[in-house]
């Protein structure tokens, strides 16, 4: 997978940029607030048709935009054939095209390019909080099973619906209990595929992870991903089981539901915990090791992306080299050196190692203008 050329119209703050013969290793130089991760922002939103640092669309589009609107286009060199992938963002929603035709559901469109995304705060996957894990699993999944956003998008609608109604349920009789048992079956339906799918890929995911931190280890330290469910064992993956736990916590909770509000029981409430030799990174890690194993991670998502659909996905490294100590830099980019294309901002070549990176294409950005 190749981004050949990329194009921003009135996104953030640029107003027209075309970048052509993009390179294996695009370095892109810059001082902050310069525009370098607006326009890696760009790249991931293109494959995700969501920014991972804003909830907000309209933050994506410029001031200046003469009709509202922000659009970033580029042609993808794939194995099946070129694709010209559009996404036009609006006030009214967005519109995306694949080869000119607009697709009707935006999961259509995710997953005609790949990303992975490696920036400063993924070191958060790690020591974070939950819900930046399960953003994590959120993401990466729905890129290589657009089945999977179907799934997530409408266990989204359903748990806002069911959280509404548990707030009119308190000091209540039995009115209104039997609408709660439709959003119950709806909640359960779409969660347990969720859960099956997370179980699916952590299994997965751990098998590379593994293998990437013994090696940047040299062998001293063990890596465990274990998925921790708010229902149900582990391990579990059967649908029928999973449903039939599923429903089971809901009932058992749901005097505790009404109470307080909201739903306690489901993927939105799942975790992923990391284990180095045996202990709980997130608490017992030291920050060298936290930043290993969210290395490991990233790594290990190069690899299952490339086992899921064929094809190497595109690297987008935020500012994170100049983070990493000279033997972690050395390791990550051996990894995408002759194997992905990458894409690298930092504020200039120092702290970097230089001699891995010969031959990267140069790109200085500068108020919003890219220059070679």
């Amino acid at each position: 997978m190749f981004v050949k050329n990329i194009g921003l119209q009135y996104y953030r703050n640029y107003g027209l940029l075309r970048l052509t013969n993009l390179g294996d290793v695009n370095l892109i130089l810059g001082q902050n607030a310069q525009g370098k991760t607006n326009l890696m922002e760009a790249l991931f939103v293109l494959a995700m048709t969501k920014s991972h640092r804003t909830s907000k669309d309209k933050e994506l589009i410029s001031f200046d935009a003469p009709a509202g609107s922000a659009q970033i286009v580029a042609e993808v060199e794939r194995k099946y054939g070129d694709l010209k992938l559009e996404l036009t963002l609006s006030a009214q929603g967005k519109k995306a095209r694949i080869n000119g035709l607009e697709q009707r559901r935006l999961s259509e469109f995710v997953g005609s390019l790949n990303v992975v995304m490696f920036a400063p705060e993924d070191l958060e996957i790690v020591k974070g909080t939950p819900g930046i894990r399960r953003r994590f699993l959120d993401m990466e999944i729905g890129q290589v099973q657009p089945s999977y956003l179907f799934h997530l998008q409408q266990y989204q609608k359903v748990l806002l619906q069911r959280g509404n109604l548990l707030k009119q349920l308190w000091g209540k009789e039995a009115a209104g209990k039997e609408l709660l048992e439709i959003w119950d079956a709806q909640l359960v339906e779409h969660g347990v595929k969720i859960v099956k799918k997370r179980k699916q890929f952590i299994k997965k995911l751990q098998i590379w992870a593994e293998s990437i931190h013994r090696g940047i280890t040299n062998g001293g330290e063990e890596l465990k991903l274990l998925y921790v469910p708010s229902f149900g064992e582990r391990e579990e993956e059967d649908e029928a089981v999973l449903l039939d736990k599923f429903m089971l916590k809901l009932s058992q909770t749901r005097d505790q539901e009404i109470r307080r509000g909201m739903t306690l029981t489901g993927p939105h409430r799942d975790d992923l915990s990391f284990f180095i030799n045996g202990r709980e990174a997130q608490v017992y890690g030291s920050q060298g090791q936290q930043r290993t194993a969210a290395l490991s991670l990233k790594l290990a998502e190069i690899e299952l992306i490339h086992e899921e659909i064929g094809e190497y996905p595109v690297l987008l490294l935020d500012d994170v080299l100049s983070e990493l100590d000279p033997y972690r830099q050395t390791q990550l980019i051996e990894t995408f050196q002759s194997k992905v294309q990458t894409f690298i901002t930092a504020t200039g070549v120092e702290g970097l190692n230089a001699d891995k990176l010969k031959g990267a294409s140069l790109y200085h950005v500068h108020g919003g203008t890219v220059e070679l």
